[in-house]
């Protein structure tokens, strides 16, 4: 509770002087953590559903057990975190997800990121003094809110696949957002640490967030949320239409607006023209699976991609998990990879991004020489893969509030999607009952550095830069093996890659892998998983080279895969509240 408080104490110091530096210290502002919980392993042999809150779970494993696909399960589940996990995800945010639809054997890539307004240029963060905004600065209120893509993705691809009428499944987010939910310790400890600092800025969100007396909602509060369940019924009736042209979209513009403090850009004309977008996945072979994870604009895929694929030639199935010689190994590869993100990912409708060129072998084989398996590298540079055009290297943060779930239906079709408001609670401005998101800050805020410009700067209508990594795996005869993601800011990458390199190189449960101890290294300095045996490593890592920090390292890793006989397994994340339901 003291570390919560002096974070806090920080934030506003942060604000109240006036501290215009662009850089972010994403180590002063993990989502919080709550302490771990025990999650079984739940097994099914015909459907599940896996999410960060029991409600969305039960949401969706509803919908399966009435016969819907895996996204009508989907859409069920994030309507109902919109409510329950209102920090992390919401119909005013944006999302990416991975669809296989196991009869036509063909892997779907939704793309429902945000996008900059149309009015929005690179100098959306440029004060009249021409030097960048502090970020602390940018984040609270309008500008930084980006034009909301998850309603439309999900309506999209429930064209495609849905088997239940879209009016159908919202049913339970409805209910539930009338008769109220029980605050958890999570929410109250979130909204208490003052980990986003303009939570009690505006009057909607104050009010939703904190008693009459001002003080952050208790643990046991019965939290009702008439608007939402009314914009959720209207969304239900009339479609996402509602959402980005109807009566909704006027109380959007008019919360931006409202926000005199730090305007926003976001325009009526910029909701109604929104296009989720659909990718094709970016897949890879790594020893005998198929990994398949998300193209830009999140970088995501690329880098979990990088890694793993740096490692393939290493014994990494003969070293423990556990042990320094595997999270040695893992750091290099990983700083590698993310040098690579911070020169060249971006929005690839709008710059060039040398995808095929990061990915080839011969590329990968010249940065894998740099790895040295007993000292550690130090901070790496970017190298030159083909295509590659000069850039200059994004520092732009990513904050981790953000959720993944993932469902299989009875069909064998399957569903990983990665949702996010971006930082916790978002812009904190509220329309219609949910949070607006602040995903406009995962643009850099300067064009260029050093004369070169910046690949994820600023533009009308394009999309920031994300860490998000839905992932799905399959085996030789593409079937689906296995689907997982998780939340946490750029160490969304690390944590999935470290799941997936465990995961397909140790006979563990999928449990046992996501609970493992986390080691994150983004180019930086080495961090081990406070309160784990991670921390245990730190001698014969910094014996090695490396700088140590211990620190939480809050995932939420969420997943399901299948066993040898044929069955699922899942995994919710121990550092979470979530669950798994199954039949």
């Amino acid at each position: 509770m003291r570390q919560i408080v002096i974070r806090s104490l920080l934030f506003s110091s942060l604000l109240l002087t006036g501290n215009h530096a662009l850089a972010v210290n994403e180590d002063q502002v993990p989502e919080t953590a709550t302490g771990q919980q025990q999650h079984q392993q739940v097994t099914a042999s015909s459907f599940m559903a896996v999410s960060a809150h029991p409600h969305a779970t039960d949401a969706g494993y509803r919908i399966l057990e009435h016969g819907g696909s895996a996204l009508d399960a989907a859409v069920a589940m994030q309507a109902m975190l919109t409510l329950v996990e209102p920090q992390s995800s919401g119909i005013g945010g944006g999302a990416f997800l991975l669809y296989w639809d196991n009869q036509a054997k063909q892997l779907h890539a939704y793309d429902g990121r945000e996008t900059a307004p149309a009015s929005a240029d690179e100098n959306l963060f440029i004060k009249p003094d021409g030097q960048p905004m502090s970020w602390w600065g940018a984040l609270v209120g309008g500008r930084s809110v980006g034009t909301p893509g998850v309603l439309r993705m999900m309506e999209q691809a429930h064209q495609t696949h849905g088997k239940l009428p879209w009016s159908k499944l919202f049913g339970d987010a409805i209910a539930r957002s009338e008769e109220g939910f029980t605050v958890g310790p999570r929410l109250h400890q979130l909204i208490k640490s003052g980990i986003n600092p303009g939570l009690d800025r505006y009057p909607a969100a104050r009010a939703y967030f904190y008693t009459e007396q001002g003080e952050p909602l208790p643990v046991g509060t019965t939290l009702k949320n008439p608007a939402l369940a009314q914009s959720l019924q209207n969304i239900a009736d009339k479609g996402a239409d509602y959402f980005y042209q109807g009566p909704l979209a006027d109380k959007i513009i008019t919360a931006v607006a409202a926000a005199t403090d730090n305007p926003g850009k976001l325009a009526l004309n910029d909701l109604k023209t929104y296009q989720a977008k659909v990718r094709e996945p970016l897949c890879r072979p790594y020893i005998s699976y198929k990994l398949c994870g998300f193209p830009p604009p999140t970088s995501g895929g690329v880098t979990v991609l990088q890694i793993l694929k740096l490692l393939e030639k290493q014994p990494m199935d003969k070293l423990n998990p556990r042990g320094p010689e595997f999270n040695h190994l893992f750091t290099q590869a990983s700083r590698l990879a993310y040098a690579d993100r911070a020169r060249y990912l971006a929005d690839a409708d709008f710059v060039e991004v040398p995808v095929k060129g990061l990915l080839d072998e011969g590329y990968l084989q010249q940065r894998r020489a740099l790895i040295n398996s007993k000292q550690d590298s130090g901070s790496a540079k970017a190298g030159t893969p083909s295509e590659a055009l000069s850039r200059s290297d994004d520092q732009s943060p990513e904050l981790p509030s953000t959720t993944h779930f993932v469902v299989v239906d009875k069909w064998g079709n399957a569903a990983s999607i990665t949702s996010s408001i971006e930082m916790a609670f978002g812009s904190t401005l509220m329309a219609g009952g949910f949070l607006l998101n602040n995903q406009l800050t995962d643009f850099s805020f300067s064009a260029e550095k050093d004369g070169e410009p910046i690949a994820n700067r600023v533009q009308p209508g394009k999309r920031p830069r994300s860490s998000m990594s839905p992932f799905m795996v399959f085996d030789k005869n593409d079937q689906l093996i296995a689907a997982i993601g998780s939340p946490g800011g750029s160490r969304i990458i690390n944590y999935v890659a470290q799941s997936m390199l465990v995961m397909l190189n140790h006979p563990l449960p999928l449990q046992e892998v996501v609970n493992l101890p986390h080691v994150s290294n983004r180019n930086g300095v080495t961090e081990l998983e406070e309160d784990t045996a991670a921390t245990t490593l730190a001698p014969q890592l910094e014996a090695m080279g490396h700088k140590i920090k211990i620190r939480d390292l809050n995932s939420g890793l969420h997943g399901v895969r299948r066993t040898d006989d044929g069955r699922w397994e899942s995994a919710v994340d121990n550092r979470r509240e979530g669950s798994a339901r199954g039949r």
